[in-house]
């Protein structure tokens, strides 16, 4: 039986040139399994099935180079004082007596089906998932992303994925300054499982599921860690993320320890080229590292969103650019929106530059395609054009919210949401229709992150000094009118009937 060929209408659809996306208006794509056959208008060939999404962007599926896998708890943090006090990050108490998991197996498993849920239904057909350390025993297993795996393949997203490992952690102390807890042993073990799982899941579902090099943060790991994690990239030709540059005290911390700042060290154990991706490159070494940056093809993934919610921003991803570093975006944190990192991006990057001419809507949109695709080595993804992978995604132009149409991309990120997106095609599978991601129950996933959100809430005393009740180490904006009891528990869903 040949393949059928779908046809896909819309009064736009970003195209590829071979150099640049182009716009067409009334424009036409056409799928035959999983690659584009053609883009533009009049395709001359028969075809088994059209579809019109009417007033509509068919566009490049969105890459998320940094995208959450969790439930995220930074809405915990926000306004609610010092990070440290709150039972986030580990104690010495905590430490003394031994981490543990915060969530069940089948707990951590569902984290990913609800985040990957969450990614689809924002436009991303291209995932590389990030979660949090704090709430694990140590790091992530095996076993656990064999399980992710499937999830993402029932779901069909396109996900780089790789157990998490990592040297070592910080923690507390009750003076309030961190310290670290090392465990290389551990560490190494971490390694293994991750190239275990690489050389078992790379190109597994037909190649939907990728495999990736996923070491924790740049101050967590060893200089052996890293050293073997480089050559073990080089053996697998395997991407490698490593978040660094985050912050003053990571920086301060890797100069104390290795005697050189994260990108030097970087290059020192061979982890700056093209296969590595670094979130997030906001404290660095002036031009010395943009160079080493710019030379090596090492990619950056922004997270414009995360970073402002604390006051820090890249200064300036304009000047960044116009060394010649490749962009990829990620989200990061919660919502699962690249939309709204577009739009909050773009406007602090104008702020940090202190006018408009550094940086183009365009070039955010650029970083969540092409960027993305440049930082994985995939000249197949990010684009629209005849062989690429049919990775679409398609946002409705009729929201009252867009106003008036004249660029349908810069309306978009002026004013769009992720949830504007109504329809995505990864590979050639429709995963999601009308806004309904296939085979999921909206309702019943949220009342089941509700109830696990509970739980990771519930965790925070166990970390935190003392052992607090955890109804203590939380804020909300507007006090509670009446007390805590156990019938009127922090968070429910009036309509869960289970409560």
């Amino acid at each position: 039986m040949s393949t059928p060929r779908i046809g896909l209408k819309a009064s736009c659809v970003v195209g590829f040139d071979g150099m640049r996306h182009v716009l067409w208006r009334d424009g036409e794509v056409v799928i035959e399994g999983a690659r584009v056959r053609f883009v533009g208008r009049g395709f001359p060939g028969p075809v088994d099935r059209w579809i019109d999404y009417g007033n509509a962007l068919i566009s490049p599926g969105l890459i998320d180079l940094d995208a959450l896998g969790d439930l995220d708890s930074t809405v915990l943090c926000l306004d609610n004082g010092d990070e440290h006090a709150m039972g986030r990050m580990w104690s010495a108490e905590y430490l003394a007596r031994g981490p543990k998991e915060s969530y069940r197996f089948d707990e951590e498993v569902f984290k990913y089906r609800y985040a990957f849920t969450q990614l689809i239904r924002n436009g991303i057909t291209t995932a590389m998932p990030i979660t949090s350390m704090y709430y694990r025993e140590w790091a992530e297993t095996y076993d656990e992303f064999a399980a992710v795996a499937g999830v993402a393949a029932e779901l069909g997203l396109r996900t780089y994925l790789g157990p998490c490992y990592m040297s070592g952690m910080q923690y507390l102390r009750a003076d309030g300054s961190l310290a670290e807890h090392w465990d290389e042993a551990r560490g190494l073990a971490g390694l293994d499982a991750a190239e275990r799982f690489f050389r078992d899941f790379d190109g597994a579902h037909g190649g939907l599921i990728r495999g990736a090099l996923l070491p924790d943060r740049i101050q967590t790991c060893t200089p052996a860690l890293l050293q073997r994690t480089a050559a073990l990239s080089r053996e697998l030709a395997a991407p490698v993320r490593l978040h660094c540059c985050q912050g003053p005290g990571e920086v301060a911390l890797v100069k104390q320890l290795r005697g050189k700042a994260p990108l030097a060290w970087l290059e020192a154990m061979g982890l700056l080229g093209p296969r590595s991706v670094l979130p997030h490159g906001i404290y660095i070494e002036g031009d010395d590292d943009l160079a080493r940056l710019a030379d090596s093809g090492t990619s950056l993934i922004h997270c414009p969103v995360v970073f402002a919610r604390d006051g820090e921003a890249l200064d300036a991803f304009g000047r960044y650019r116009a060394r010649g570093i490749n962009f990829a975006l990620g989200t990061d944190t919660w919502p699962a929106d690249l939309l709204d990192n577009m739009r909050q991006g773009l406007n602090i990057a104008r702020i940090k530059a202190g006018g408009s001419q550094g940086t183009s809507a365009l070039d955010f949109y650029n970083a969540a395609t092409l960027g993305g695709a440049k930082a994985l080595g995939r000249d197949d993804l990010g684009r629209l054009a005849p062989g690429a992978k049919a990775d679409i995604a398609v946002f409705s132009l009729d929201g009252l919210h867009l106003g008036p149409l004249f660029d349908p991309l810069k309306n978009l990120i002026l004013a769009g949401r992720g949830d504007d997106c109504i329809a995505s095609w990864i590979d050639g599978r429709l995963v999601m229709e009308n806004g309904q991601v296939n085979g999921v129950d909206y309702r019943t996933l949220q009342r089941q992150a509700q109830r696990q959100f509970q739980r990771l809430m519930e965790s925070h005393a166990e970390r935190a000094f003392g052992q607090p009740d955890w109804r203590d180490l939380f804020q909300p904006a507007i006090p509670f009118a009446d007390a805590w009891s156990a019938e009127r528990p922090l968070c429910t869903l009036a309509s869960d009937p289970d409560q």
